[in-house]
């Protein structure tokens, strides 16, 4: 991929996209784990005044899909997800949210990976979230 697989370079990958836009900080990439966090703001809410699950979707799938780059197996250049689930248990109005993506099956074809949402100024879970995604190879 020719591209440093470490926070600072998924940080810099997600600047004008959705994930810098949102403001989503990845803070480590260890193999097979990721660790990311975001600083609820007003555009991260749902007009109720809590945050939107949009937003907690966009943390998670983030995360398990620079986790997924970040376990790519030898030959391969990048994935698409196929599948995302998540179930919510709580919410927030502000403070920190974060995030842990951990690698469940790291196939040679599919990756599948898990994710939990926490509040950290509370440790309670908000969401769980899992994902299967596709690996993709060059075309011959």
């Amino acid at each position: 991929m020719g591209h440093p697989l470490d926070a600072a370079s998924f940080n810099e990958r997600g600047a004008g996209y959705l994930p810098g836009h949102l403001g989503i900080k990845i803070n480590s990439v260890d193999k097979h784990v990721l660790h990311s966090e975001l600083e609820v703001q007003g555009h991260h809410l749902a007009p109720n005044g809590y945050l939107h699950a949009g937003t907690v979707v966009t943390l998670a799938d983030t995360s398990c899909g620079y986790g997924c780059i970040a376990s790519l197996p030898e030959g391969a250049v990048s994935f698409t997800t196929i599948e995302l689930k998540s179930n919510f248990l709580g919410t927030a109005r502000e403070g920190v949210v974060e995030c842990e993506a951990k690698l469940v099956h790291g196939g040679r074809n599919t990756q599948v990976w898990d994710a939990l949402v926490k509040h950290r100024d509370t440790g309670k879970l908000m969401a769980t979230f899992r994902c299967t995604q596709m690996i993709l190879y060059p075309k011959s």
